[in-house]
């Protein structure tokens, strides 16, 4: 699959239902344990659905990169400028649709988040049970700092199974993602 196939482009307030739709998928699938499961089977739809329509609306101080497929969204990245003053901008989500993964959207979605940052670091949190995006952060540069406690979704201790630990991983020079565009377009 190469950037020809794949198209990335920002999204818009219209794109909020296919957004809520991946990355609500993207959580059943690897927040299982971490997340309570009626959380995720029953309330992460609507959850999510209202989050894009409000962050997708109202985009000041945050870029949402989708990639597409076919016609289909496979992949996104939503960036939050300025997030920490030491660490710089936070990748917020960075997702890519389950059976395409291992074929370098994710590389280019986290490359094109890195892109869009201007003067800062940038950086991520991770579950601490996720394991394989760890190893795909780390596999990119990515340095791994301090673990902490993963905060509910809207604030609901209930949406959670006990206290799941993150991991956070960061850049400190975003131009160390950029380069892995260049590969993937020569």
């Amino acid at each position: 699959m190469t950037d020809s196939e794949i198209r990335f482009r920002v999204a818009g307030s219209e794109d909020a239902a296919a957004v809520a739709e991946l990355h609500s998928d993207s959580w059943r699938r690897h927040y299982r344990g971490a997340y309570a499961d009626a959380f995720l089977d029953d309330e992460s739809p609507q959850y999510l659905g209202t989050l894009w329509a409000k962050r997708l609306a109202a985009r000041e101080g945050t870029v949402t990169t989708l990639a597409e497929y076919d016609g289909q969204l496979v992949g996104l990245a939503h960036v939050m400028f300025g997030a920490d003053p030491e660490y710089g901008a936070l990748v917020d989500n960075l997702h890519v649709r389950a059976p395409l993964k291992r074929q370098g959207i994710g590389t280019r979605l986290l490359a094109r988040a890195a892109a869009t940052v201007e003067d800062s670091g940038i950086y991520l949190w991770v579950l601490e049970q996720n394991t394989a995006a760890q190893a795909f952060y780390a596999a990119r540069g990515g340095i791994q700092g301090e673990r902490t406690n993963v905060p509910p979704p809207g604030g609901e201790p209930r949406r959670l199974n006990g206290q799941p630990a993150c991991l956070r991983y960061y850049w400190p020079d975003p131009a160390t993602l950029t380069a892995s565009i260049k590969a993937y377009d020569a």
